[in-house]
């Protein structure tokens, strides 16, 4: 189905429109919401709801987007971070989160270039699996920033948080996202 008899079949509140909205963004909308959930089933569960919740944000509409494949996935992310914020509990957990005793090998120094891992030569299940260990918080900025390319202030007007919350968030997420690697990389590894 083209885009404009989508886009008719939408504004029409037509029944074929959802299905067809369905097989034609399902796989990548899917995606996005396998790197925004930090599980399979919050995933399916986040794509449910943001779907939806797109479609209707499009029939809403007076006049149709210019692009529509844009317009869905941007629609999407928006409503993937509005449920991922109404988690409530699992969103603000990052305040209570605290390292783990023991000692590492590695030094895993923020600022220390030598210790970052090239993200090309690790596997997608892997790379999907670090991200979404990642606290909700961080998870988001992660997403936005460098998966989705938003920048640090359309992402800080996303999330409604400050600048300087955003930029500390995206830090803290590429520190955890390596440990997070690491870890895995190791578990394999044994």
């Amino acid at each position: 189905m083209s885009t404009p008899e989508l886009l008719e079949l939408m504004q029409t509140h037509h029944p074929a429109a959802s299905k067809a909205a369905f097989d034609k963004y399902y796989s990548r909308l899917a995606g996005i919401a396998t790197r925004y959930a930090k599980s399979a089933v919050q995933a399916d569960e986040l794509f449910n709801v943001s779907f939806h919740a797109s479609l209707l944000a499009l029939r809403a509409l007076r006049q149709p987007p210019l692009n529509l494949d844009d317009f869905i996935e941007k629609e999407f992310i928006v409503q993937a971070i509005a449920f991922i914020k109404s988690i409530r509990s699992e969103y603000y957990v990052s305040s209570t989160v605290h390292p783990t005793s023991g000692t590492s090998i590695r030094n895993y120094d923020l600022f220390d270039s030598a210790e970052v891992i090239d993200y090309r030569q690790i596997s997608n299940e892997l790379l999907i699996k670090g991200i979404q260990n990642l606290v909700p918080s961080q998870r988001l900025i992660f997403n936005l920033h460098v998966i989705d390319g938003y920048s640090l202030q359309d992402a800080a007007l996303l999330l409604e948080a400050s600048d300087g919350t955003v930029k500390s968030n995206l830090e803290k997420a590429r520190f955890n996202l390596q440990k997070n690697i690491d870890k895995s990389l190791k578990s394999v590894k044994a």
